[in-house]
């Protein structure tokens, strides 16, 4: 099914999935942090430790071969520019909201925005890893790089757990793989998507026995749950780890291809398609909404981390339905015109490049 001619239902539905996944891991432990105690938001986020952030880069991966052939100017316009624009605004607005203005040290904020071009910044890593990996891609296609072997390569870097103290680093040889993966495997995910959407009793049958295998990786022995961090059973190992990120991604592209089939579901749909809006504005209400919470005397994990959640998700949306309605400040949400590389769009005047 397709809302659009542009866009797939079961792919916003996937990106509506992770998206939810990654806010509830943030409130679940950000609540968890102030509170000491841990609810039903950790063991949720626990279940989906293995492939909550893999799949979302495997997702963002999944158009890369479509526009990989682009022009360099073209390419970097969309694939390294777009987030890049996006990082920046809203590390600054972090930067200055969070250090600046409420922590009161204009100093301090100055040397995190001076160490953010280098280094991802907060829960926006996220967007800055995004831009590096297209940049690396695209210089692999220039070079001819097989496909298998930049696969094989990343797979090593994955499994080998390198931790040098840069988060750029870090998270190149953590997430790469599922980045390409998405994009290398994206005509089986296709089909395995347009298979479920026919096949609804068997594709239940794999999701059942998918679901328990990962359970028992997770919480098999060797996991801890506390209030910040989830170590994960055997599922922790080396190699294991990634197939069950692989397994975890596949899983959710059926799960997805699967709802995209419920038209009460249509709110999912849209809220994947607004998933880089969610992404970038829901820290700052997310963190007002549990220290409001806090101070009013609740202080069950279970009722906080709920609404926080909530307050976390909505938060952003309502702030771009606002935004559309008034007509100002939709460069929170939409790369102005001037913020595109010269000549790298058809038209005289770039458009304005929704955050998608």
């Amino acid at each position: 099914m397709q809302s659009d001619k542009t866009r797939l239902d079961w792919v916003d539905m996937a990106k509506g999935l992770s998206i939810f996944l990654v806010v509830t891991m943030y409130c679940a432990a950000s609540v968890g942090e102030d509170t000491g105690q841990t609810g039903f938001l950790h063991w949720t986020i626990a279940f989906a430790t293995p492939f909550r952030m893999p799949e979302f880069f495997l997702l963002s991966g999944l158009f890369l071969t479509q526009v990989i052939n682009r022009p360099w100017k073209a390419y970097a316009d969309r694939r390294v520019v777009h987030y890049a624009y996006f990082y920046v605004l809203w590390a600054v607005i972090h930067i200055l909201f969070k250090e600046a203005l409420v922590a009161g040290n204009p100093a301090g904020a100055a040397g995190s925005l001076a160490l953010a071009i280098i280094e991802p910044y907060g829960v926006l890593w996220f967007i800055y890893m995004l831009a590096v990996f297209g940049l690396v891609a695209k210089l692999l296609h220039e070079i001819r790089a097989p496909h298998w072997g930049v696969l094989a390569v990343a797979a090593v870097l994955q499994m080998a757990s390198i931790h040098t103290g840069s988060y750029l680093i870090d998270q190149f040889a953590e997430y790469f793989v599922y980045f390409y993966a998405g994009a290398v495997f994206a005509p089986r995910l296709f089909a395995l998507a347009e298979w479920t959407a026919t096949n609804t009793i068997p594709a239940l049958a794999v999701l059942g026995a998918w679901a328990l295998v990962n359970a028992i990786m997770v919480f098999s022995p060797g996991f801890r749950l506390d209030p910040v961090h989830i170590q994960m059973g055997w599922g922790a190992l080396p190699g294991l780890h990634l197939i069950l990120a692989l397994a975890g991604s596949a899983a959710i592209c059926m799960i997805a291809a699967l709802l995209a089939r419920l038209p009460w579901m249509d709110w999912l749909r849209w809220m994947g398609s607004k998933s880089l809006v969610i992404y970038v504005a829901f820290v700052l209400p997310m963190g007002i909404a549990r220290t409001v919470l806090l101070k009013l005397g609740i202080d069950d994990p279970n009722l906080v981390s709920l609404l926080t959640m909530i307050v976390a998700i909505l938060s952003p949306l309502v702030l771009w339905w606002i935004v559309q309605k008034i007509g100002f400040g939709k460069f929170l949400f939409e790369r102005p015109g001037w913020a595109h590389l010269p000549g790298a769009t058809a038209s005289k005047r770039p458009q304005a490049a929704p955050a998608e």
